[in-house]
């Protein structure tokens, strides 16, 4: 299994491979299971996260069972139906998407992780925009995902994807880094292309704090998710230009690690800190769980 961006362009260098397709024999041979068995799982995980999208942004939306979220990919949706969106319809489209995602997993609703819970809404943003606008077909949306999973597992593998143990760097900031070279593969960018993509959208997150509001999964992660949606479309849209980041994929990696590692106990998942203790932020606590809490 690949330890760093590096080795991973290597071997597909080697074996002239794009990424997804090397993905995939990669996980045919961890998982001793048959080409067709490692797709039809991926495709899996994409229709959780199509249903989960569509869930989300239709009628009148989805609501936490605390309330503190819910209905704000509806609000997206219908702003987006007026045409005066500033951002375009295609960012728009990402920032439905996401929120509209991570507000079914506040809602306790099925979401497939990418690459976790807190970030569910990152990847889904991005793609279901890039497919509407590239009108991608099926194998193309699977391919993306085997992409975008290859930059998740050498994150994994050399850093941290959980915000308990990095900070919401090494969740949103992961799952962005892993749509943007998704992205850029997908339309057709070199796999350099994509560890760049990859390394502007880690570099431009590093240091986000993870401090949840009365330690769940809604405030701020929901709207988080959104600017790790938009982050990826930036930079992935620099790096198809030919834009380079200077500071190489796994140098990024290994700057997100340590930072995560000397991140105070706070700052990382305990809703100790933060937004989580500002004065509403306390409020919405004691509300949800009483004063003892």
């Amino acid at each position: 299994m690949y330890q760093t961006v590096a080795s991973l362009l290597k071997k597909c260098d080697e074996l002239n491979l794009p990424i997804w397709e090397l993905m995939v024999r990669t996980e045919m041979n961890f998982e001793r299971a048959s080409r067709k068995a490692v797709w039809d799982k991926m495709k899996h995980q994409l229709h959780v996260m199509q249903k989960a999208a569509k869930r989300g942004a239709s009628g009148e939306g989805v609501h936490s069972p605390t309330g503190l979220t819910g209905g704000d990919a509806v609000k997206m949706r219908k702003y987006r139906e007026q045409g005066l969106g500033l951002s375009g319809d295609d960012v728009l489209l990402a920032v439905q998407n996401a929120l509209a995602t991570n507000e079914v997993n506040a809602a306790m609703g099925v979401i497939c992780a990418t690459p976790t819970a807190g970030s569910s809404g990152t990847i889904p943003g991005v793609l279901f925009s890039i497919k509407e606008k590239l009108d991608l077909t099926e194998e193309q949306m699977i391919q993306f995902l085997f992409t975008a999973s290859a930059f998740g597992l050498v994150t994994a593998n050399s850093a941290m994807i959980a915000g308990a143990v990095g900070g919401c760097q090494a969740e949103v900031g992961s799952a962005s880094a892993m749509a943007a070279a998704a992205a850029v593969e997908v339309c057709g960018g070199t796999p350099k292309q994509a560890s760049e993509a990859f390394a502007m959208a880690l570099s431009n997150l590093l240091g986000l704090v993870c401090d949840p509001v009365a330690g769940l999964v809604e405030i701020p992660c929901v709207k988080r998710n959104v600017a790790g949606a938009v982050n990826a479309l930036a930079c992935s849209d620099m790096a198809l230009a030919g834009i380079e980041n200077k500071i190489p994929a796994d140098e990024v990696i290994g700057a997100m690690r340590r930072i995560g590692e000397k991140m105070p106990m706070q700052l990382r998942e305990t809703g100790l800190g933060g937004l989580a203790t500002t004065p509403t932020g306390l409020k919405m606590k004691i509300k949800i769980f009483g004063e003892e809490v």
